[in-house]
């Protein structure tokens, strides 16, 4: 075996450094534009929701806790200027990450967390960092000046009452909203 060609090193260096949350310096600036990439992401999420859609009764929450929406109007999304579409996968993105940060607090203080479950809430914790990090290189974050960021349309929620339905949101998000906007923002060549 050889030695992997420096673009699939510095691709196979940045998936390990990602998920610890660790800056990758000498990562391509357009990472989240690999389809590879996303699609990990994707893969972790939809797994979560798998291990947690067996259990009809639970894991519960003991509280609800407040989600994105995750339905795409795709004619209306295609209408949107990019910065709409920055804003609304920015906050989607915010509400993701505190809902799964509120659901581990939860889970911590429950009488017996299980422990495959716990490792799933770590994962999308990692996840969700690294996919924020990605869209920051990716420019998403500089379309969102404040006159924009003001004048967005609200965040359309609902709330998640057990594990199974985060879970599915986050997968849902990924799968939609996030696909749909990198998508669109690496054709542009937006950063």
């Amino acid at each position: 075996m050889g030695v992997p060609e420096r673009p699939t090193l510095l691709f196979l260096l940045s998936l390990l450094l990602i998920p610890l949350g660790l800056p990758v310096l000498c990562a391509p600036p357009r990472l989240i534009c690999d389809s590879r990439v996303l699609e990990r992401y994707i893969l972790e999420a939809k797994e979560a929701e798998n291990v947690t859609m067996g259990c009809a009764e639970g894991p519960r929450l003991s509280e609800n806790i407040t989600v994105p929406d995750t339905k795409v109007n795709f004619y209306a999304w295609k209408r949107m200027k990019v910065e709409e579409q920055a804003v609304e996968v920015w906050q989607g993105l915010s509400l993701l990450s505190e809902a799964i940060l509120q659901a581990q607090a939860l889970q911590a203080n429950s009488s017996q967390p299980p422990e495959s479950l716990q490792l799933h809430i770590d994962k999308a914790i990692s996840g969700l960092r690294s996919l924020t990090s990605l869209l920051r290189v990716l420019g998403a974050q500089e379309l969102m000046s404040p006159p924009d960021a003001t004048q967005a349309a609200p965040l359309r929620t609902l709330t998640a009452d057990t594990f199974c339905k985060l879970f599915r949101v986050y997968s849902n998000f990924l799968r939609g909203k996030l696909k749909l906007y990198t998508g669109e923002a690496c054709r542009r060549g937006d950063r």
